[in-house]
């Protein structure tokens, strides 16, 4: 994600909002839809974060920060949906959910050859798998990830070196 060059002095909240949402709006999807694997979710939650953005721009005080910003509000986002998912799954036990209908995106990654892979991916632990999206997917570096994640960098190595483990494992099973 190429960064957008985010100027405090002269930028209303939307001339600045809108900059970058033009310019990582679908990546922060793609982030979001990878750790939940819903497309509809996912835009939901870019969406919200945008808006937090704009509602706080005036209140920010590191402008440049905006777009890590809205990494860490996505990952949130995507930590409460997934919570919510399973509260709701508890509750809803006999219930049975509508089946999934893959979007252009999840059949163009799968077409691509990594079906077994995301599935793989989606069978690790949270932490871990945020940490590797996050890291292979946006390409962000150990800081970057740890500060979106709120954790220490010595924790985003741990968790994106035991995902790494388990999903070797789980590849080497498969094949």
């Amino acid at each position: 994600m190429a960064a957008v060059d985010v100027e405090a002095a002269g930028w209303t909240a939307d001339e600045a909002v809108t900059r970058l949402f033009a310019a990582h709006y679908r990546p922060l999807v793609r982030l979001a839809a990878l750790l939940l694997a819903d497309t509809g979710t996912a835009e939901e939650i870019v969406q919200d974060a945008y808006v937090r953005l704009h509602q706080r721009w005036r209140g920010l005080r590191e402008p440049d920060r905006a777009l890590g910003y809205l990494r860490t509000s996505v990952v949130n986002g995507a930590r409460s949906a997934l919570r919510h998912r399973a509260v709701a799954q508890r509750y809803a036990a006999g219930l049975r959910p509508p089946p999934d209908v893959p979007s252009a995106e999840a059949a163009h990654l799968d077409s691509a050859g990594n079906a077994e892979l995301l599935a793989a991916l989606r069978r690790l632990p949270a932490r871990q798998r945020e940490a590797l999206v996050l890291r292979y997917y946006a390409d962000l570096s150990e800081a970057e990830i740890a500060d979106a994640m709120g954790i220490s960098r010595g924790a985003v190595k741990s968790h994106a070196a035991r995902g790494i483990a388990a999903l070797r494992q789980t590849m080497e099973r498969m094949s």
